[in-house]
């Protein structure tokens, strides 16, 4: 089992940027690939980012491709999401997870172990 837990989250301008951390507990993290969802007031949880394994290989939602970074250290059980050129529209909860099913790393369903939250606020 994995336990993972969010920080880094604030209340920053727009243009602004911050940086995740997502730890985890269990020896098997190593062994997945993690990703980044965000929940905005009043809408659906949505894919921001995702890493393979290894962090060989990286995907991202178009809507912050260019913006963000995710990238993972493996030795230290932490994966990252860097937030630059932050928009009022970034505002939400950040959850990282383990893509712990065999489906597209796109979407919710293929993911557990889901960390609590932490709160991004993008003021204009």
């Amino acid at each position: 089992q994995v336990q993972l837990l969010e920080s880094g989250g604030g209340l920053v301008q727009a243009g602004g940027s911050l940086r995740l951390s997502c730890a985890a507990s269990g020896r098997t993290f190593k062994n997945y690939d993690m990703g980044w969802f965000r929940r905005a007031p009043g809408k659906e949880r949505e894919f921001v980012a995702a890493i393979s394994w290894s962090g060989g290989i990286t995907y991202y939602a178009d809507s912050v491709k260019g913006r963000f970074t995710i990238s993972r250290d493996n030795a230290k059980n932490t994966v990252y999401l860097q937030m630059n050129s932050l928009k009022p529209e970034d505002t939400a909860v950040y959850y990282c997870a383990v893509h712990y099913y065999s489906g597209s790393v796109y979407y919710a369903n293929q993911y557990d172990y889901w960390g609590q939250g932490t709160q991004v606020t993008v003021s204009s």
